[in-house]
């Protein structure tokens, strides 16, 4: 198993602060480093991280422009990107440009310590898992009806008219809404539509 040293690069203190607390926790023995951007990552004391986790959104040069310049500096290392935007786009790009795995900042902390076992094991998390694990998933959580509202409600269509579309009652739509503003974990018709376009649940 590779020796167990990870560098964890985020510009959220917080956030690094939580994952690190996790990460500790869940990997006796760890070693691990932070940084708040590329550059100061670029200058860790830390020698040779088998993992790199790398945030997309940083100050400066981003995680997906970054990922090659994390690679030249340590060729053997994992990289795993960590994102809030788990768009199909922003997965593709992060695994073309060399990333092991995508990693949602939304993920349960379970999900994210199997990742990172499958890579110190050696074991290569595939394309289509790292979509599933970066929140390709999120489909599963919607019906097929939901999701059809769900497409409805982000091309601006009332209650009463995507009733109309789907032959149901306007209350049977306003249950559907519901649900599935509770799925997106959101509490507006707007955020919903942003939510589901960020995950690739509509084009």
């Amino acid at each position: 198993m590779l020796p167990p040293r990870l560098l964890l690069i985020d510009d959220h203190a917080l956030f690094r602060c939580g994952l690190r607390m996790v990460l500790d926790a869940g990997i006796p023995g760890l070693e691990v480093a932070e940084a708040a951007s590329l550059e100061e990552a670029m200058r860790t004391p830390l020698q040779e991280p088998a993992l790199v986790l790398l945030d997309i959104q940083l100050h400066g040069l981003n995680g997906l422009e970054g990922i090659a310049l994390v690679k030249r500096k340590w060729p053997d290392a994992a990289v795993v990107i960590l994102s809030s935007d788990v768009s199909p786009q922003k997965v593709r790009m992060a695994l073309e440009r060399g990333a092991a795995a995508f990693v949602s900042k939304a993920d349960p902390a379970d999900r994210i310590l199997g990742v990172i076992g499958q890579l110190r094991q050696g074991l290569p998390v595939a394309g289509d898992a790292a979509h599933a694990l970066a929140g390709g998933a999120d489909a599963s959580l919607l019906t097929p009806r939901q999701s059809e509202v769900l497409d409805l409600m982000c091309q601006g269509l009332s209650n009463k008219l995507i009733g109309r579309r789907l032959n149901l009652s306007e209350n049977t739509v306003r249950g559907h809404v519901q649900a599935v503003l509770a799925a997106l974990q959101v509490s507006s018709r707007s955020e919903a539509g942003f939510a589901a376009r960020q995950r690739g649940l509509v084009a």
